[in-house]
């Protein structure tokens, strides 16, 4: 009898939908970044001209916030720096990159890894009488 071939499967979706916010000046620097992400696929754009930013949304497994930014600079586009903004983009970044992170390791279960823990600590532990106190003193009545 044969076994099916199994095919790889493809790794759920992870969405994220994140706000690239721009600086005023030079203008038009809104259509010009959603022109041009609109050109890279796996990408959702909605352009916000009144609030100078592109809502994005993508699939972690595909793009992250931190490539998307560092392509538009690369670019000419102006990103807004103001400290909130870099706070939070850094803790975006942060985010993303650990959760992509931990897509890549393998998975353990937690019980088998502890039970190694304490296989290995009784594996390195004096057995037998490890008590140095004279046997006459421990039956002493």
């Amino acid at each position: 009898m044969k076994r099916p071939v199994e095919t790889p499967r493809k790794p759920d979706p992870i969405r994220k939908e994140r706000v690239i916010r721009f600086q005023e000046l030079p203008p038009a620097q809104v259509p010009g970044a959603a022109d041009f992400l609109g050109g890279l696929a796996g990408l959702e754009i909605v352009p916000h001209l009144a609030g100078h930013s592109v809502a994005v949304a993508y699939d972690l497994h595909e793009h992250s916030l931190e490539e998307l930014e560092s392509v538009l600079e690369d670019k000419g586009f102006h990103l807004e720096s103001s400290l909130l903004n870099k706070l939070v983009r850094a803790l975006i970044y942060y985010s993303e990159e650990t959760e992509i992170h931990n897509l890549d390791a393998p998975r353990r279960l937690l019980k088998k890894s502890q039970n190694e823990a304490y296989i290995h600590a009784w594996e390195h532990h004096s057995h037998g009488d490890s008590d140095d106190t004279p046997s006459e003193w421990r039956e002493y009545k």
